[in-house]
């Protein structure tokens, strides 16, 4: 199997498969696709915690609850990812003692060996408080995965016990073994006036963290007054339309 990372701000990501290649992601996630490839579409594919549970738990963390093998069985094909926003897609290896944690919409796929679940927060908070884009998904297991970021990627690495505290949404991905924790934002006013939101994610190293400049949900909130302009226009344009029907 191998792996182009090709476009600038939007990029695609295309995996090259050749006899006895696979390559898993969530049920979905296709763009195109050249070549004699064939999907495999089920809870447990691609995945050792498979079954009802498994796909529960990647229910539970945003994801899809079937997973989608593509194989080639003789000669060669292509799959083709895309990424959802404007921003990076990257390789990560995965590993004994190199497990991450992604945002919730940044898994892309991954080799069988790897196994995509949900990330149980170290207190429960962080899971109920911190909004519904964080919640977090964690990949373990053996082999190459692709994730996605939005916007530009900074690169933070922690010592040992040194901490940042993160808008939840702005947090890419970070070592499994970095501490996670929810804290309040300072201050009344800014709890109430700051508009920032009343927590923030506070990771404790050792260990490397990626953070995003482009949230989703900043993405959708910027659009949103130009997406109703528009409605409201074509409901305009529609309703004049009806009304010179009815007058005709």
């Amino acid at each position: 199997m191998q792996a182009e990372i090709k476009g600038g701000t939007t990029p695609i990501l295309e995996v090259s498969l050749s006899a006895g290649d696979e390559v898993v992601a969530e049920a979905g996630e296709l763009a195109w696709l050249r070549g004699p490839v064939q999907l495999t579409t089920g809870r447990g594919v691609g995945q050792q915690q498979g079954g009802l549970f498994g796909a529960a738990k990647r229910a539970m963390s945003g994801g899809t609850y079937f997973m989608t093998s593509y194989s080639v069985p003789s000669g060669s094909g292509s799959v083709v990812f895309a990424a959802k926003a404007p921003g990076e897609i990257r390789e990560i290896e995965v590993g004994p003692g190199k497990e991450w944690v992604v945002h919730r919409h940044g898994f892309m796929c991954c080799e069988p060996g790897v196994e995509l679940n949900l990330h149980l927060q170290q207190k429960l908070g962080a899971g109920i408080f911190g909004g519904a884009g964080f919640v977090l998904q964690r990949l373990s297991g053996r082999g190459k995965a692709f994730v996605e970021s939005h916007g530009d990627v900074v690169e933070v690495t922690l010592g040992a016990g040194e901490q940042i505290r993160v808008h939840p949404g702005h947090l890419a991905l970070f070592d499994a073994g970095v501490g996670l924790e929810l804290t309040t934002v300072p201050g009344i006013r800014n709890k109430l006036f700051g508009g920032d939101g009343l927590f923030l994610a506070q990771l404790t190293g050792p260990g490397l963290v990626w953070l995003q400049s482009i949230t989703l949900a900043g993405l959708a909130h910027a659009l949103q007054p130009y997406l109703e302009t528009q409605s409201a226009a074509e409901g305009g344009a529609a309703g004049a339309i009806i009304g010179g029907l009815l007058k005709s």
